[in-house]
């Protein structure tokens, strides 16, 4: 068969996938009685009251200072009284959130660092970046002669830069790193290998560079991730052969993911300027957060987080913007309230310690 040919029935199946996606897409369009707009109509049709946010504002509680480089990365241990951060100044700082005094300064062997996350017993940091390991630290070790803290695992494998880790939920010995080599990896950190890969050769894996992770924090066999090839995909540690689902919407690259508290959504961020709020067990979409500009120019969501109670979206952008959104009616309560957390200041402002 000649290469002409095969560019032929390339083209053609391309095709064929895009045409079953659409209809796909319609059929699930069918089956849904209402979406989540429509709960405050409902609401109004039977006399009853929405309840809504106004417009707000925060105020910076705290600016925790001692970076000289940009921040890329940072993690709270589950108490929320601890804050470990990752700058290109190439070093991890653990500090305090109640007293913003640092409690560990942790020089890396490698500056380009993209992630950072803490432990859940708050014990060890992890990080990872372009020189494609994963470096843990045990936070109660000694410090050697110069100072330093040692490395106490690395975790060798990928074949791409580190871009994002977590720990399992209450477990300091297995974490979940994503890569530039398309793929996810378990890890058993007591060992230094890998459980199990997800992606790579398998058809159900991404197809371009892994951005973003978050694991399930009702059913920490589930996590998601997002890519460079625009889409989310759900997987299940026990199978690490496909993905359970793969969500489709956004048109730019996935840049992060967060699971929605109850577990049974999550949310996305992309290139597109676009957030978005997906159901796991459905696979349909549930909504889009988007905020339109008078210049047109699209600004690229790099990070999300929830409340604890999932009502409201905090996401930042490529601008140092952030917006709070309202994720039930899909309205923005707040924006352009602060220079963002994440910024190349020096600085690390962390989004918790703003008030209403």
């Amino acid at each position: 068969m000649s290469v002409a040919e095969l560019k032929a029935r390339h083209v053609a199946a391309t095709e064929t996938v895009n045409s079953l996606r659409e209809r796909l897409q319609q059929k699930r369009l069918l089956l849904l009685d209402t979406d989540v707009v429509a709960v405050a109509g409902y609401a109004k049709a039977h006399g009853k009251s929405s309840v809504s946010f106004g417009a707000t504002d925060l105020v910076c509680c705290r600016t925790l200072q001692g970076h000289t480089g940009k921040v890329y990365s940072l993690d709270w241990t589950p108490e929320k009284n601890r804050i470990v951060s990752a700058s290109q100044d190439g070093r991890l700082i653990v500090w305090n959130a109640l007293t913003s005094q640092k409690t560990h300064a942790i020089k890396l062997p490698c500056a380009w660092v993209m992630t950072c996350a803490f432990s859940p017993t708050g014990q060890f940091v992890a990080c990872g970046g372009l020189d494609s390991v994963c470096s843990i630290f045990n936070l109660n070790s000694p410090s050697d002669k110069d100072g330093n803290l040692p490395e106490s695992k690395m975790l060798s494998g990928h074949k791409g830069y580190v871009s994002s880790c977590q720990y399992v939920p209450d477990e300091d010995t297995h974490l979940i790193t994503s890569s530039g080599d398309h793929t996810c990896v378990l890890w058993d950190i007591t060992t230094g290998l890998r459980t199990s890969v997800f992606g790579g050769e398998f058809q159900s894996g991404h197809t371009a560079d892994v951005l973003s992770v978050s694991i399930n924090g009702s059913n920490s066999r589930m996590f998601v991730s997002g890519s460079c090839d625009s889409t989310a995909r759900l997987w299940d540690t026990r199978v690490a052969s496909r993905a359970v689902r793969t969500f489709h919407g956004h048109e730019g690259d996935v840049n992060t993911v967060k699971f929605f508290p109850d577990g049974n959504r999550f949310g996305t961020g992309s290139d597109d300027g676009t957030c978005r709020l997906f159901d796991i067990r459905t696979g349909h979409q549930l909504q889009e957060y988007y905020q339109q500009h008078s210049d047109d120019e699209v600004r690229h969501v790099t990070s999300i987080a929830f409340s604890i109670s999932g009502r409201l979206l905090f996401a930042g952008y490529s601008n140092g913007d952030c917006y709070v959104w309202d994720t039930l009616l899909a309205q923005c309560i707040a924006g352009k309230i602060w220079p963002l957390f994440l910024k190349g200041n020096g600085k690390c402002t962390h989004m918790p310690f703003w008030l209403f």
